[in-house]
C-alpha cells in the first residue's frame, strides 16, 4: 500500500486535489453528480482552475508513483 510519508506540502497538497478529483469522479459516475461544478458553477473560470490543479497533481502524483516503482529503496524517495 502506498501511504503519503512526504514531509513536502507540495507533495501533501497534490495528494490532496488528486483524491479531491477522483471522489469527483466517484459521484458523476455514481449519481451523475459534479461537486466542483455545484461549487463554483458550470466550467466557470474557478471550475476550470479547479480542474487544470487537479489534472496537474494527478501527473505529479503519477511522476512520484513511477519513482516508487523504479525505486529499490523507500529512503531514496524525496
Amino acid at each position: 500500500m502506498l501511504v503519503n510519508t512526504s514531509k513536502n506540502p507540495l507533495t501533501t497538497t497534490a495528494t490532496l486535489l488528486a483524491s479531491i478529483g477522483a471522489i469527483n469522479w466517484g459521484l458523476i459516475s455514481l449519481f451523475n453528480f459534479n461537486l466542483v461544478a455545484f461549487l463554483f458553477g458550470d466550467f466557470s473560470t474557478l471550475a476550470r482552475i479547479v480542474y487544470i490543479l487537479v489534472g496537474v497533481s494527478g501527473l505529479y502524483i503519477l511522476t512520484i508513483l513511477v519513482k516508487v516503482l523504479m525505486t529499490p529503496s523507500i529512503e531514496n524517495i524525496q
